[in-house]
């Protein structure tokens, strides 16, 4: 019972954090709370006879593969755009909308 009660907790610092960050970093550090959140619960609820702490070890690691490429398209996205915050990155893509909507029309 103490795992979903963790489990609990996590998800909702996931969603606080995703709801208030506008930071790249931040908002993937949530929406990796939140799977974690996710993971936990569904694998601690799925079998009581050790095998879903077994499961949990994989889930966990398949987790960290993707994190880890998550990560690397993080940097590359800032390193382009020049800011790691959501709403610049947004207006800068809206503004490549429109330049090359501009372009197809001419």
């Amino acid at each position: 019972m103490d795992y979903v009660i963790l489990s609990i907790v996590l998800l909702f610092i996931g969603i606080y954090g995703l709801l208030t960050k506008r930071q790249l970093l931040k908002v993937f550090i949530s929406i990796e709370l939140i799977a974690t959140a996710a993971t936990l619960n569904f694998i601690m609820l799925a079998s009581p006879q050790g095998m879903g702490e077994a499961l949990l070890v994989l889930a966990f690691s398949v987790d960290t593969a993707i994190s880890a490429v998550i990560l690397a398209l993080l940097v590359i996205v800032s390193k382009h755009y020049g800011t790691s915050d959501i709403t610049k990155i947004v207006a800068k893509l809206k503004e490549n909308e429109v330049e090359e909507s501009e372009v197809e029309t001419q």
